[in-house]
């Protein structure tokens, strides 16, 4: 798992990062509680900086427009609650709708962070070593997105560019732009299934679904340091569901939230979405020392 430098992951078993991310992400689903999703964003960007690198936080901007909608459309579509903000007509706009909506759409920027770092942790050899055995098709799945959207991005840049690039086609108008946007698709929907077509053949020459158990690109072993590492996250687990579980079942946005106040349970939690983090200070430390 030696894919950046910056990966707190890459000294241990891949089921190591699958477990931590995975739970992490379940917990961000699962915790629809204003001051859980605050720490679940915190230590979403926590990982991706230590993952992805500090600088990959100045490509995730557009997700505070994903809160915004969310909580706009909350807003829009929801009147419950008993404060109101604003009227128009019959429709009123109320304060537990918008801090709903909030809260909301840090909970779904969450799970897209903890995503990208998934992502990041682990590559298509290591699902494939991972889920080879147990699910061949999924695994064959995960690690054919993992590849294909990274790449079906950058061709989206390079027709992009070559449009560009051609004075003669560059849109003038809102009418161009959009039919310039639909030329894109078209050619990158084209190209996909071209590489579908080859892709599909060279996989059937290479022997998949004739039976034959898989082999691995790469072996892992689980040392002592993996059953460690394993042991403490499955211990912040069992430790925080019944914590998560009660504080979620304590607090309700309608018709008025609670007021919160500081709780120990909140600690737990901290430190187990700063776990990545601790993981990256103690590397740094060893490597100092």
């Amino acid at each position: 798992m030696d894919r950046t430098p910056h990966n707190p992951f890459s000294a241990y078993h891949p089921v190591v990062a699958l477990t931590y991310l995975t739970c992490a992400a379940a917990f961000a689903m699962a915790a629809m509680q204003p001051v859980y999703a605050a720490l679940s964003l915190v230590g979403a960007l926590a990982c991706a900086a230590c993952t992805r690198g500090a600088g990959s936080l100045r490509h995730m901007a557009w997700l505070v427009v994903v809160v915004l909608v969310v909580a706009g459309a909350n807003v829009l579509f929801v009147g419950e609650g008993a404060t109101v903000l604003l009227s128009w007509g019959t429709r009123a706009f109320t304060l537990e709708a918008l801090l709903y909506g909030l809260c909301s759409g840090i909970m779904l920027a969450a799970v897209f962070i903890w995503m990208m770092s998934w992502s990041a942790c682990l590559d298509s050899a290591s699902i494939t070593a991972l889920l080879g055995h147990a699910a061949p098709t999924v695994s064959l799945m995960i690690s054919q997105v993992m590849r294909l959207v990274p790449q079906f991005a950058r061709r989206g840049r390079t027709v992009t560019s070559a449009l560009a690039a051609t004075p003669a086609a560059a849109p003038r108008n809102t009418n161009e732009c959009t039919a310039d946007g639909l030329r894109t698709v078209s050619v990158l929907m084209g190209w996909g299934l071209e590489d579908s077509l080859v892709r599909a053949d060279a996989m059937h020459a290479r022997g998949y679904a004739c039976g034959a158990v898989r082999t691995t690109y790469r072996r892992y072993r689980i040392k002592r340091t993996d059953i460690a590492a394993l042991a403490i996250i499955v211990a912040f687990v069992l430790a925080n569901v019944p914590l998560v579980s009660i504080a979620c079942s304590q607090y309700a946005f309608y018709p008025t939230p609670p007021r919160l106040v500081a709780w120990w349970g909140y600690l737990p939690y901290a430190a187990f979405v700063l776990y990545p983090v601790a993981l990256t200070f103690r590397e740094w430390w060893l490597w100092r020392a």
